[in-house]
């Protein structure tokens, strides 16, 4: 309950955050004519978010309170906060490059963590999975976007 409580309570604490000023500019970027899925992203990402929590819930479990299963779940919290500021710092700076670097970013830390997980639990490992596989969409996405929008990158 904990870890999802976290997860949620920064989702809307760094969600509030952003400007209607800024979202009128984010709005009003061109898109890929391939982007035909964006009402479904924060479903995407809710479904992503979850995963992520499960698979902090299986490593908390198998040893609460060590240093090595704080360490890891400090490593979650960074890669939920870098994600998270996608949105507020990109809107907030009104520059596309600002979400590349942290989509890229959490990209590495996803990595990482999967990495780390391997060895001690290949499930929670596994729940990163949709991570894996979606920060590259959006962060290729976002890439797209620049090169369409080039006075806003």
């Amino acid at each position: 309950m904990v870890i999802g409580g976290v997860m949620l309570g920064l989702a809307f604490a760094l969600g509030s955050v952003t400007t209607s000023r800024g979202r009128g500019w984010f709005r009003r970027l061109r898109r890929p004519d391939w982007l035909t899925f964006e009402k479904f992203i924060p479903v995407i990402w809710t479904t992503v978010f979850t995963c992520a929590a499960w698979s902090a819930y299986i490593i908390w479990e198998r040893e609460p309170g060590t240093s090595r299963t704080w360490g890891l779940m400090a490593t979650y919290l960074l890669l939920e906060v870098v994600t998270l500021l996608y949105t507020p710092l990109m809107l907030g700076a009104r520059r596309i490059r600002v979400g590349l670097w942290l989509g890229a970013a959490g990209l590495v830390v996803a990595i990482a963590l999967f990495i780390m997980l391997l060895p001690l639990s290949r499930p929670a490992a596994w729940l990163l999975m949709p991570y894996l596989i979606w920060s590259p969409i959006g962060t290729y996405t976002t890439w797209e976007m620049m090169q369409l929008n080039p006075e806003e990158a």
